[in-house]
Order: structure tokens, then C-alpha cells, then sequence
């Protein structure tokens, strides 16, 4: 039986100061699925998907890629085990001071000898590529634009390109619309949703709001407390399931967000 892309084995995290993280998460996600993690501010959203990448280590379980136990590899092997993983930040992540086209090139280094890397040598074959994503994700016109002078919603596309410039298999999103006005992250959401359907890619998107996890996901994972409460797909994401998730009536919740 072939492995799942990715797998939580009985995974907890417990911080220094004894706050618990996780606690005893199990759960796959295969090649292609589009899954949606939701659940109120501490619920261990960012932990659990930076437990995947290692830019969190957990305390205890596995955390694996393709059968293989990411949270135990390092040098070589971690970083080409990361190579595969592409990840989107709610705050961008990028160099401002760089242009567009240098900022999408960044997606390659993790393929690049560190002095490569350093010297900026890409090939063309890369730097075609990165043009080839940009015009993708309408922003072709921008290739030589500074990051700095990009609004919220352009420099989120320039994350996207870059984290599509990995080729990865796996693609975490932690929160990438929540910074955004209605308008551009519904433009995010369809450019995500698009993009991993035309690659067959797995992707591990944190929302906080839920009328975007079930338009865009197959799956919702709900966490609370950092231990998963809800695992299906949308249409059994019922009232009853959020208020499970958030300690609060579905119907209040509505109302914070209409507020927020």
C-alpha cells in the first residue's frame, strides 16, 4: 500500500513555557487534496503547519513526507526534503528592496549550491520560468517592479509565484488571506485553488474564515486546543461541528465575523 504524501503520526508539541501546541494529532493528506485547517486564534493552526516544514520541531510523533520522518532529518537530507514543500506567509515574506522576478527566483534556491544562491546565478531556464508564473498570475507588467511598491494583494501573488517556483508536492498556505480585503483574497483563493488543481498538488491552507474553507477546500481539518475535533468534508461541517470547534454557536461566530 503507497504511502500518503503526508501523514501525522500521534503528534504533540508542548513550548518551553508548557503551553501545549498540539496534542496527539493524526491525520494524511494525499497528492492533489485541497484541505482547509480551521479553528479559533491558539488552536495550533501555524504550529501544525510548520511542524511539516520543521520551522517548528514537535516534542513527540512523526511528522512524514512520502514515508519519510521529516521532524528527524537534518543537513542534507532536511533540505532536500524541504525543497518539496512550498510555503505561503499571511505577512508576504519577501525582500523588499528586490524586484518581482528576483523575489520569484528565490523559489530555486533550495535546488542551488549555497555560493550560487548567494551570487544570484539562476539559470534561464529558471529565470523563464519565473516569467512563465508571473504572467500566470496576471503580473507579468510587474517583473522588474520593486516588492516594496506592490499593494497587499500583488505582493501575496509574488508569494505564490515564488513558492510555485519549488515545484513542490506539497504546498502550505499559513493564513495567506487574512491581511487582505474581500476583493483580493477571493482573487488569492481562485489563483491557490486553480494553480494546485492544474499540478495535482496537495495543499494545507490555514483560514480563518470558514465561508472560504468550504467554498475552496474538499477537506476541513478543525483544531481546538491543538488536538483535531473535525475531520470531513465541507457539507459536514454543520453548525453543531463549528460550535464543537470554537466553543461558540455558529450563529454568534457569524455575527463576529460580519463585525471583524
Amino acid at each position: 500500500m503507497q504511502e500518503p504524501l503526508l501523514r501525522f503520526d500521534d503528534v504533540s508539541k508542548v513550548y518551553r513555557n508548557g503551553v501545549q501546541g498540539l496534542s496527539h494529532v493524526s491525520f494524511s493528506v494525499e497528492a492533489g487534496e485541497f484541505v482547509a485547517v480551521i479553528g479559533p486564534s491558539g488552536a495550533g493552526k501555524s504550529t501544525l503547519l510548520r511542524s511539516i516544514n520543521r520551522l517548528q520541531d514537535i516534542t513527540s510523533g512523526r511528522v512524514l513526507i512520502r514515508g519519510e520522518d521529516i521532524s528527524r532529518e537534518s543537513g542534507r537530507k532536511l533540505r532536500a526534503m524541504r525543497a518539496g514543500i512550498g510555503m505561503i506567509f499571511q505577512n508576504y515574506n519577501l525582500v523588499y528592496r528586490l524586484s518581482v522576478m528576483q523575489n520569484v527566483l528565490h523559489g530555486r534556491l533550495g535546488y542551488m549550491s549555497s555560493w550560487r544562491g548567494m551570487l544570484g546565478l539562476y539559470s534561464e531556464e529558471d529565470r523563464e520560468k519565473a516569467a512563465a508564473l508571473l504572467e500566470e498570475i496576471q503580473m507579468g507588467d510587474f517583473l522588474n517592479a520593486r516588492a516594496a511598491d506592490l499593494s497587499g494583494g500583488q505582493k501575496q501573488r509574488v508569494g505564490i509565484a515564488r513558492a510555485f517556483m519549488q515545484e513542490p508536492e506539497l504546498l502550505l498556505c499559513d493564513e495567506p488571506i487574512a491581511s487582505l480585503d474581500p476583493s483580493s483574497a477571493k482573487i488569492i483563493m481562485d489563483m491557490l485553488s486553480a494553480m494546485t488543481k492544474r499540478r495535482h498538488m496537495a495543499c494545507l491552507v490555514n483560514l480563518h474564515q470558514i465561508d472560504a474553507a468550504k467554498t475552496y477546500a474538499g477537506r476541513i481539518i478543525g483544531l481546538r486546543r491543538g488536538t483535531v475535533v473535525f475531520d470531513g468534508p465541507p457539507e459536514a461541517l454543520t453548525d453543531a461541528a463549528v460550535e464543537t470547534i470554537y466553543g461558540v454557536p455558529a450563529s454568534e461566530l457569524a455575527m463576529k465575523e460580519c463585525v471583524s
